[in-house]
């Protein structure tokens, strides 16, 4: 298993053909007990994985929200949306095949958020990333990204796949920020500061 740290630097993705990074959480009721609280939880809270492709400094694709699969050719892939956290394993993946990215992809930033109206961090718990090998049809876990939980905001920037020359290198981001509820431009410039 690759262990990924911020302070550790990018990991080479040297033979990694397909990667992908998953968000999983646990929905919570905060401070509300009772009924308010088993409602809460039955309610979960929507947060969501968006992997944002960049050519430069610039996002041209996203896949998450309603996008499924922005290049058309399967080669950035998500699962769907999970708009609850309820269930085992990872509520939200999206999947990278390199060899099928358009050369003109230089980055792609991996960013969880809090995006849609109502939904929150401090409504979830137990929030977790995990990094797949899934060269070869079979998804290994190579690594955990643990956010903090003590934020006010409502996104993180998770990490970033870098395109060295012929090949990849992922760095951990792991920083945290606040993103305008549904406004696609500040989800995106959010992911370019990073």
């Amino acid at each position: 298993m690759i262990t990924l740290t911020k302070e550790g630097g990018p990991a080479d993705l040297d033979g990694v053909t397909h990667l992908s990074i998953g968000v999983s959480w646990d929905p919570t009721a905060g401070s509300s007990g009772g009924v308010l609280g088993k409602l809460r939880r039955k309610q979960g809270t929507d947060l969501d994985l968006i992997a944002v492709a960049m050519q430069g400094g610039d996002p041209v694709r996203l896949a998450g929200l309603d996008s499924l699969d922005p290049m058309g050719n399967g080669s950035l892939l998500h699962s769907g949306d999970n708009q609850t956290g309820h269930g085992d394993g990872d509520d939200e993946t999206v999947t990278v095949e390199f060899a099928r990215l358009p050369s003109a992809i230089t980055s792609i930033v991996f960013v969880a958020a809090a995006y849609k109206k109502g939904s929150s961090f401090q409504k979830a718990r137990n929030i977790s990333f995990k990094v797949y090998d899934a060269t070869g049809g079979s998804s290994e876990q190579v690594a955990d990204i643990w956010p903090s939980l003590l934020t006010q905001d409502n996104g993180c920037a998770v990490a970033k796949a870098v395109r060295v020359g012929g090949s990849w290198k992922l760095e951990v981001i792991n920083e945290t920020g606040k993103i305008k509820q549904g406004d696609e431009h500040a989800l995106m410039r959010f992911a370019v500061s990073k």
